[in-house]
């Protein structure tokens, strides 16, 4: 069949969808040519021992990142995951403190038990209750942050009130890599199998695409949106014990605004705000970016309240392209089913 003038103005892949395919290979070559550019600049950038650091300093916002893009797929957000981290890590320092012989595991399993029953919380108000995401996050975010002053009374923890074995969590090695390092690259494994590869994964992307036809589909949207925010509060709590024995300190103000830093590595990653698209790789990316900022800005003495500027100079870059590229591949495809 001879194609129509319409059909010939349509290219067969757009630059459009041809940027969005290929995203995350723009933003790995933009890393790579952003780290050469700061060891060009400060030849102590790429040494073993800063990548080593900057790596491990990543570790917990890519954590985070995962939870937060599962939540973005869905057309969520979740403000509380800073107050969350306070809360559990508080939590669990006050109990290490006061039982110096218990097991780190336990430790972790605490804060990952209150990070869940604050994500089935917040879960609920927004998958049962029906209330706005960015509404009810943000009242938790308060109630959370409360809850961790009044536990507190207002009190830090310091590192000689914690066991060994428990900042032991965060500078302990497995096979000579940094703990931290591991227990990213297992929830990576986990994340991007469960999204990939199981029922449920597809059914969170389908929620985040279209509703309704999830809904026609038999989809169960109020468990799905109460299962997201269980996972982001999980993660968060578990975030909140590493956050805590990585810095050797629980205090009332831990990760305040730190939300915000993770929603950036997932808009930095290439999820969209609208719902319904992102990966795992993306979101990886997206922290790494974010880390290589806040470890070479300083290195290349630039002065702090550049830093800021700079970082939201590419954040909002980010977020334009992002835009750009979902309305010029819709548009696309509409045309193409007019055809």
């Amino acid at each position: 069949m001879p194609e129509t003038t319409l059909e010939k103005s349509i290219p067969t892949t757009s630059w459009l969808a041809a940027v969005a395919k290929f995203r995350e290979l723009g933003l790995l070559v933009f890393i790579v040519l952003l780290s050469i550019m700061v060891q060009l600049r400060n030849k102590s950038f790429l040494t073993v021992e800063n990548l080593n650091d900057m790596v491990t300093n990543t570790a917990i916002l890519s954590i985070l990142a995962v939870g937060m893009m599962i939540v973005l797929i869905t057309r969520g957000i979740d403000l509380s995951i800073g107050a969350v981290i306070a809360l559990s890590g508080m939590i669990a320092a006050k109990t290490v403190s006061a039982n110096p012989g218990l097991n780190p595991v336990v430790a972790i399993l605490l804060g990952i038990a209150i990070g869940i029953a604050c994500g089935i919380v917040t879960g609920v108000l927004i998958a049962n209750v029906g209330l706005l995401p960015i509404i009810a996050s943000l009242a938790m975010m308060n109630i959370f942050r409360g809850l961790t002053f009044t536990i507190s009374n207002g009190k830090w923890i310091s590192s000689y009130q914690m066991s060994e074995s428990f900042v032991g969590i965060a500078t302990g090695k497995l096979l000579g890599i940094n703990n931290l390092i591991v227990i990213a690259i297992v929830i990576y494994a986990i994340f991007y199998y469960f999204l990939n590869h199981t029922r449920t994964g597809r059914q969170i992307y389908a929620v985040g695409s279209n509703p309704d036809s999830a809904k026609v589909s038999g989809i169960s949207q109020t468990k799905i949106l109460l299962f997201v925010y269980i996972i982001m509060g999980g993660l968060s709590g578990l975030s909140g014990v590493l956050w805590v024995s990585k810095f050797a300190s629980a205090q009332g103000d831990t990760a305040s605004g730190y939300e915000l830093t993770v929603i950036a590595a997932c808009i930095l990653g290439g999820v969209s705000i609208a719902g319904g698209s992102g990966k795992i790789s993306g979101v990886i990316l997206g922290a790494v970016l974010l880390g290589i900022l806040n470890n070479a800005l300083p290195l290349l003495n630039v002065s702090p309240f550049w830093q800021s500027g700079i970082q939201g100079a590419i954040i909002l870059i980010a977020v334009i392209t992002n835009v750009l590229v979902k309305r010029g591949v819709e548009r696309n495809n509409l045309l193409r089913r007019k055809i």
